[in-house]
């Protein structure tokens, strides 16, 4: 059972870095209000592909809940009916979450993916949940995490429809990005906790303690480059898609973020060596290296080179791996000392 468990924890990370690649891509093609309500879409289990199914129609059967689009308002079918000839406004009622009300059938269906990338990573959560209540008896804690995934999704979901109904305020969608992370974090832990051996590691208290605060550090310039991407957002709106020079109005955020990455760089970059020098045998490091790297060519490509398609994802998706491969690290550090203690004690 425990390498079940541990097998369908993979399945579900895996499907977690889906659902932060779905979200990035939604919020480089623009679509985060593609679907205006939650959480079905305009309505409907499965969304529409052209305007006139959300344009009214005479002699048609509504069901209660179904929208369509009224003098550029959205309006929410208050009961089941056939509708007359005409509109019959009393049949109707207007949405109040928000004034947004426009249809672009690429932008609904990449966010109704989005939604049902996030629909689907939740059931092997669930699954692990069952599973740990049989290694309750082992692995007590294995339960309360699982249960705290589920209820941490659910919060997600939640979270998701507040991001719509406020037309994607900045400060949610920084809230948002960063639960999915924390969903992560446990998620690796359930993984590394479950594992039936363990390489041959050495513990090194500065190596442990200094990658802590490299964590942290990315932590935060995840949080920054939200907010970098909010600011983005904001000048394509009123300026148009890039329109616009970065380096004429971008914001202290986004300075300090670039800064900040030099620190990120020679930190890892000290943390590979001792890992090295001193042969602790963390191999994953050589992955973090690679994702700083990486994060530094797609940040130089969307500052020279105005955004091009796709870095935009591809940086907020790596920063994801790399503190995902961090955190991992600290857990074989953390359990090198606990088991070096043990052996010290026996």
């Amino acid at each position: 059972m425990k390498r079940r468990f541990r097998k369908t924890a993979k399945v579900t990370l895996v499907l977690i870095y889906f659902v932060i690649v779905a979200g990035a891509v939604v919020r480089m093609t623009g679509s985060g209000m593609g679907c205006p309500d939650w959480p079905k879409c305009f309505g409907y289990y499965i969304p529409p592909t052209d305007i006139s199914e959300l344009q009214f129609k005479p002699n048609h059967d509504y069901k209660k809940g179904i929208v369509i689009i009224v003098a550029e308002e959205l309006q929410v079918a208050t009961k089941e009916f056939t509708s007359g000839e005409t509109l019959n406004l009393n049949n109707w009622e207007p949405y109040t979450a928000h004034d947004y009300a426009i249809f672009n059938p690429i932008h609904t269906w990449v966010e109704y993916i989005n939604r049902l990338i996030g629909a689907i990573s939740g059931l092997p959560i669930l699954i692990f949940t069952i599973m740990a209540i049989w290694l309750w008896k082992d692995k007590k804690h294995f339960l309360l995490l699982s249960v705290f995934t589920v209820l941490a999704m659910a919060f997600q979901a939640w979270l998701g429809k507040t991001v719509v109904d406020s037309n994607l305020a900045p400060f949610k969608i920084t809230i948002h990005m960063v639960m999915a992370l924390v969903i992560v974090a446990v998620i690796l832990y359930l993984i590394y906790a479950s594992k039936t051996s363990y390489k041959d590691q050495k513990f090194d208290s500065k190596f442990r303690n200094i990658l802590i605060i490299a964590t942290a550090l990315t932590l935060i310039q995840i949080v920054l480059g939200t907010q970098v991407r909010q600011f983005v957002d904001i000048q394509n709106k009123l300026f148009g898609y890039f329109n616009w020079d970065i380096t004429a109005v971008a914001p202290i955020n986004f300075y300090i973020h670039r800064t900040l990455s030099i620190l990120v760089l020679a930190i890892n970059l000290w943390l590979f060596l001792r890992n090295h020098k001193l042969n602790l045998g963390y191999a994953k490091f050589k992955l973090v290296i690679v994702c700083i790297a990486l994060e530094i060519a797609t940040g130089i490509a969307m500052y020279y080179f105005n955004f091009p398609f796709s870095s935009q994802p591809l940086h907020l998706v790596i920063a994801a791996v790399l503190i995902g491969i961090q955190f991992y690290i600290i857990l074989e550090s953390h359990n090198t000392y606990r088991l070096k203690n043990k052996i010290a004690s026996a």
